[in-house]
């Protein structure tokens, strides 16, 4: 039997931790544990009320990574991923945060009911802040 409770963890290739704590720690994340980076060992782990992110390499080792290494350094890290956060109270932490974080839409209510916004972090991952809910309600479907 498995010994963790979070099922599901998404590791993002980075290559410089010290942006990446400063950027997120601005959306109130705190660092769990980092290991620092030494070759392919790098790592660090943060959270925000549960949202956990992990970060591996974190130095120029991330392009060198046997899948990664194939495409060139400028490709856009985030292209095609879209990392879901969920907040509390989603007003008062977009009016908290919209003046730091690099917001890419603004914050609204989408068809299906919840409120977002989207913003993009130094690495270039693409974030949606999301009103709390229960993703396997099926009331969360749009109609």
């Amino acid at each position: 039997m498995s010994k963790s409770t979070n099922r599901i963890q998404l590791e993002l290739h980075v290559e410089d931790f010290e942006a990446i704590k400063q950027y997120y720690n601005t959306l109130g994340f705190s660092v769990v544990w980092e290991r620092p980076p030494e070759g392919f060992k790098g790592y660090l782990v943060l959270n925000r009320g549960g949202n956990i992110l992990c970060f591996w390499a974190g130095n120029q080792q991330v392009y060198d990574q046997p899948y990664f290494k194939q495409f060139p350094r400028d490709t856009p890290r985030g292209y095609g991923v879209e990392i879901v956060i969920i907040v509390d109270d989603i007003h008062s932490f977009y009016e908290g945060v919209k003046g730091i974080a690099n917001v890419v839409e603004q914050l609204s209510q989408q068809p299906w009911g919840l409120w977002d916004f989207r913003a993009c972090d130094p690495a270039g991952y693409y974030l949606r802040f999301t009103s709390d809910h229960d993703i396997l309600d099926p009331g969360n479907a749009v109609k």
